[in-house]
This record gives structure tokens, C-alpha cells and sequence, in this order.
């Protein structure tokens, strides 16, 4: 009988399955947890997935919804009740005859993946773009029947001083209503001194803004209070747009090859913000109309398919993007369900592969305030690099790639429960200990765990300096064995894993060696490991495995999402808006491609921890 490549994103997991194997069927086979329910009736419809239309080269084929069984009538009625049939079937339901690829909503998943986004104490100066100004006007009156909005532009200037002001069309279409409904005393917002964006009846005290971090593998929301800057609550998932490709470049050649690539990968983005709205919103006991200001960073790839704009440029010799400044764009014209004339803020991009993510990462941080000279390392799918201080600011882009997301491991798999995140080896007895998130059997093993995995393997001798597993380890060495998985097998961690290891450490050091080279230093102060999976890792392991150059372990300092801190700033403070549009123009970009010593740095550390460069800060702890 035949079978079929069965691709479940976002989890990344992959399969072949007998034809006429529902998708239900398919998922269990190959570990995908999804919600069942009423166990196959086709009544809870909590099974949805999204088929992907069109061409994946990474995995050599084409789906299509005509590579599934036909809809039956009771499935299209549990999906309407849903949200409708569009793009979707039920897992259940739908059978295998041909290649698919299928998006899994998050409210369909089994196990969520655990997605680390938390928020970050930090002292921020509260200045924000809206201000809200409470307003008594005297109503029109057949001697005095000047318009609701003169009127109130006419309060608003003799009061506060707030000269030539405009109004939004939306909130000028709703302002007769407003002004009557409290007898003529209302709460006007206004952005930026500049436009009313809001009245509402009466005395309103309460003003609402949500940061946005749209990475390439994970978004994550930050809900605050305008006037106090209190993070009201935090919400994050996984990018729905992995369903199209794990990097930049794989969403890139998409959106080139398929007609309505662009469409496809916008409206992705734009409905995972939505669910950051949404839940965010309900976190906090507010409607997602409450949210009068957004700010989004992302990398450039990320920015400019957030804002429907064609990224096959940033594909291409010399990469450039559409946009380096900021921008300004109301929340209605992308698509996003929060107030009709709440502003998004944008943050300006410094070059082709490094976006507003890395400024807002800047504006953190404040490397340029400082003396020492210190090296970011904002660790990603698309990782980025910033090295410098207040004299010179140095800025790179490497394709570390998926690996250390559990893509392109085995045995890889996201942070959610059942993955292994961290392990030891006793290095006379070869014995594998480890730590499962959120205890049971094991299922996998996520980012943080293959980091200490393969750190451990290195102290132990399983492998060599090059990465080379040790004779009779043709199979790979076992870290958790069968009795202690849910998979009914060992996991194990392959030479083929190690290598994806490699070239995901050695983009991230030779990064850092050309920066230094060009600033002209052999060591470094300090170290500041930014991102969610910053957080996660063992910085003494990956020290172990050279992610990073040497440098003191008490001077290495993760710091978590400082892109979603910098886009919080940026919420909260106006004036490090201005900031974060200098500094975008100040740090100087370096292309690691058109660098010669790239290569050799690249190859050298390929190398635990590397070739040549001396570890003294490892020598110490060994």
C-alpha cells in the first residue's frame, strides 16, 4: 500500500503514513499530541488543522486539500461551528492520499509547547505617545452652533494649550455620539500631542498598550498600563508562519514561489497577533478594543511580512530592506483586533538581517552608554550579534538555524512537557542523568538539553575536540533509554546531531571573532545572552561548546527576551524612540558574507570549543 509524507508544523515533526491513516491516526503514530475530545465523532471539532497549499522544497513536495479525503458532511458542520471549513479539516475525519502539510492551531494542541517570554524587572521612565485630557464643553446652542469637533479642538487649545490639532476619521465618526451621551464631558486620547484618537463619555483614568516581539520561531505579547507601566499581563506562542519554513530564508523562497505566498504569510503573522490580543486582553479582564497602542519589533524578515511587504529583496545581493526608519501605521490598515485608531509603532531596522528586533535589543541593553566592551548575543533561529560600547557599536546576522529548537536533532523537539532539558554524565561511568519538563517520561529533547547533552558528552570522551563520536557509537549515545521514554525507543543524540550543533555554535562564534577582529580586540568584557532560549542554557556549557568566545563566567549574564523588553521601552517611553532611531543609524553593519576571514573563523570553530583559541575562564573550572 502507498504512503505519505505527513508534515505536522509548528512542532516540526515529519513522517511517512499508509495511505487512508486519518490525520488523527498520522499524529499519534508520530507523537503529535492533538486534542480528542469526543474520540473521533466528529462532534468537539477540537481536532482543526490548517492544510498548507502550495510548494515546500525543504521537504520535496507539494501539498495540497486534494491529497486528503473528501469533507464529510457532519465534519463540515462540527468546523462551522468552529470558525469555518476554510483552509481546515478535522484530524479525525480527514484521510491520508497524497503529501501534506498541516498548521496546528494552538488550541488544537495536546501538549502546548512551553513558550519563555517573561518579563524582565526593569527601571522605565513612563512617557508614553498617549496622553488623555478630561474636557467640560458647553453645548452647541442656536447662537453658538459651531461644530462638535471645532468645539472640542477650541476646549482642547484654550485648556491644555494643544494647538492645530486632528482627529482620526473613525474617532471623528463617533464623536457627536460620545460628547452627548456624558452631557457635553468626555476623556479625549490624543497620540503624540498631535491627533485625537479616542473620546470616550465622561471621566476615563485608564489607557492601555501592548508590545509585540515577532520572532521567527515564537511571538510574544506584553499588555501594559500607559499611565503607571505596570505589565498587566504576558502572552506568547509559537509563529503560526513555521508552517511555511523553521528560517527567514525558507518564508522568503516561499512567499517568492508561491503567487499568494505573500497573502499567506502575512495573514499567518497578523493572526497570531490576534491571539496575542486576544488572550493577553482576557488575561487582564479588558477587551482587546481596549488596547489603544502597539509596538512591533521583529527581524527584518519578520517586519516586513508583519507589514505585507515583499521580502524577496532581503534574498538578494546586498539585501536591502524596503524601510530602515521607523514607522506609523494604524492597527485597522494591517488587520489587527484591538481600537479602531490605535497607532503601531514600528521600530526602525538597521540593515537587510538585522531588524528591529536588535534595536529594541539596544535600547535594552544601552551597550552604547557604556565603557566596557561588551558582546550581545540574542540567540535565534536568526541570531544576532552586537559588540562594542559607547565608542563604536559593531552589529552582525548568522544563520545559527533551527538546531538548537530540536529542529534538525533526531530526537529534537520544542520546550514543552515531556522534553529533556537538561542532563549530566558522570564521566567515569558514562551514567546519564536528566530533567524532563514537567517530570514523566521523556519524549524528546529540547534546546537547552542537547546544549548540556553534547557539553557533557565532550568531558566525558564520548566525543572529541572535532565533534567525532567515540568507536561504538555508530547509533548514537543514549541519553534517556527506552524504558524511561514515552516513545517506545531510546533517544539518543547522533553524529549527524552534533553536527547540527556545530554549525549552529560555530555561526554565532565566527560571528563574534569578525566583530572583534574589526574592532580590534582579543577579549571581551562581558557577555549578555539575550533571547527566550538565552535564558534557558547552562552558560558554562555553552561556554564548554563555544557559542561564545572566552570570557569570565561572573561577566556572562542571560537577560530573556530583551527584544520584548525594548519593544516594552519603546511602548512606555517616547523619548527612547527618538533613541532607538539614532542608534539604528550609528551601529555599523558588517555583511558576514563579504568577510574573507569568515570561513576560516567559521571552520575553526567547528572545533569544541574551538581549533585554537585558548578557554583559560574553562581551564579554571575543569
Amino acid at each position: 500500500m502507498k504512503n505519505h509524507l505527513v508534515v505536522f508544523q509548528p512542532q516540526g515533526t515529519a513522517g511517512r503514513v499508509t495511505e487512508e491513516q486519518t490525520l488523527q491516526e498520522a499524529a499519534r503514530e508520530l507523537g503529535v499530541g492533538l486534542q480528542s475530545i469526543c474520540g473521533g465523532r466528529l462532534t468537539c471539532g477540537k481536532c482543526r488543522v490548517r492544510v498548507e497549499e502550495g510548494s515546500f522544497p525543504r521537504f520535496g513536495i507539494q501539498s495540497s486539500m486534494a491529497h486528503l479525503s473528501p469533507v464529510l458532511e457532519e465534519e463540515r458542520s462540527a468546523l462551522e461551528k468552529g470558525g469555518g471549513c476554510d483552509g481546515y479539516r478535522l484530524a479525525c475525519a480527514a484521510k491520508v492520499y497524497g503529501d501534506v502539510v498541516l498548521f496546528v492551531p494552538e488550541e488544537s494542541r495536546a501538549d502546548r509547547q512551553i513558550v519563555r517570554k517573561s518579563v524582565t524587572e526593569r527601571a522605565i521612565a513612563v512617557k508614553p505617545a498617549l496622553r488623555q485630557y478630561y474636557v467640560e464643553l458647553a453645548p452647541p446652542t442656536l447662537s453658538d452652533p459651531l461644530g462638535d469637533w471645532e468645539r472640542l479642538a477650541a476646549e482642547l487649545a484654550r485648556t491644555f494649550g494643544l494647538k492645530d490639532m486632528a482627529i482620526d476619521h473613525l474617532a471623528l465618526r463617533g464623536l457627536s455620539a460620545s460628547l452627548r451621551q456624558a452631557q457635553w464631558k468626555a476623556t479625549v486620547t490624543i497620540w503624540r500631542d498631535r491627533e485625537v484618537i479616542r473620546v470616550e463619555p465622561g471621566l476615563v483614568e485608564t489607557v492601555y498598550g501592548l508590545a509585540v516581539d515577532i520572532g521567527t520561531t515564537t511571538l510574544a505579547g506584553y499588555l501594559c498600563d500607559l499611565h503607571s507601566g505596570q505589565v498587566l499581563s504576558t502572552d506568547a506562542m509559537l509563529n503560526p508562519q513555521v508552517a511555511y519554513g523553521e528560517d527567514v530564508m525558507s518564508r522568503i523562497a516561499y512567499a517568492a514561489a508561491n503567487r499568494e505566498g505573500l497573502a499567506k504569510l502575512h495573514a499567518c503573522v497578523i493572526e497570531g497577533v490576534n491571539t496575542i490580543v486576544r488572550n493577553a486582553a482576557t488575561q487582564a479582564g479588558l477587551q482587546p478594543e481596549d488596547i489603544s497602542e502597539l509596538v512591533v519589533v521583529g527581524n527584518t524578515a519578520m517586519h516586513h511580512l508583519f507589514l505585507n511587504i515583499d521580502p524577496q529583496p532581503l534574498g538578494r545581493t546586498p539585501f536591502p530592506p524596503a524601510v530602515h526608519r521607523s514607522l506609523d501605521i494604524r492597527a485597522r490598515e494591517l488587520g489587527l483586533n484591538v481600537h479602531q485608531s490605535a497607532n503601531v509603532h514600528v521600530l526602525p531596522i538597521e540593515a537587510g538581517f538585522v531588524g528591529a528586533d536588535n534595536v529594541a535589543v539596544l535600547i535594552a541593553e544601552e551597550p552604547y552608554a557604556q565603557d566596557e566592551m561588551v558582546l550581545i548575543i540574542d540567540i535565534g533561529t536568526n541570531g544576532e550579534l552586537a559588540l562594542g560600547n559607547r565608542e563604536r557599536l559593531l552589529c552582525c546576522s548568522c544563520a545559527m538555524g533551527p538546531a538548537f529548537e530540536g529542529d534538525h536533532i533526531r530526537f529534537g523537539m520544542r520546550a514543552a512537557p515531556g522534553a529533556i532539558e537538561k542532563v549530566t554524565i558522570d564521566p567515569q561511568t558514562l551514567e546519564v542523568t536528566f530533567e524532563v519538563i514537567g517530570g514523566g517520561r521523556a519524549r524528546g529533547i529540547c534546546g537547552s538539553g542537547i546544549i548540556d547533552a553534547v557539553a557533557e558528552m565532550l568531558q566525558a570522551g564520548v566525543i572529541d575536540k572535532s565533534g567525532r563520536l567515540r568507536r561504538g557509537e555508530a547509533e548514537g549515545f543514549i541519553i534517556a533509554r527506552a524504558e524511561q521514554t514515552a516513545i517506545g525507543g531510546d533517544i539518543t543524540i547522533s553524529q549527524d546531531d552534533i553536527r547540527a550543533v556545530q554549525l549552529a555554535k560555530a555561526a554565532a562564534y565566527a560571528g563574534a571573532k569578525v566583530l572583534m577582529g574589526k574592532l580590534g580586540i582579543a577579549t571581551l568584557d562581558r557577555v549578555i545572552l539575550a533571547g527566550a532560549f538565552g535564558s534557558c542554557i547552562d552558560k558554562e556549557q555553552a561556554l564548554r561548546i563555544g557559542l561564545f568566545p572566552d570570557c569570565d563566567l561572573e561577566r556572562v549574564h542571560s537577560v530573556g527576551n530583551a527584544a520584548g523588553d525594548g519593544a516594552r521601552i519603546a511602548l512606555l517611553n517616547v523619548d527612547k524612540r527618538a533613541e532607538a532611531e539614532r542608534v539604528a543609524r550609528e551601529v555599523d553593519y558588517v555583511e558576514l558574507t563579504a568577510e574573507p576571514q569568515f570561513v576560516r573563523e567559521f571552520t575553526e570553530a567547528m572545533h569544541f570549543p574551538h581549533m585554537k583559541d585558548a578557554f583559560p575562564h574553562l581551564e579554571t573550572r575543569a
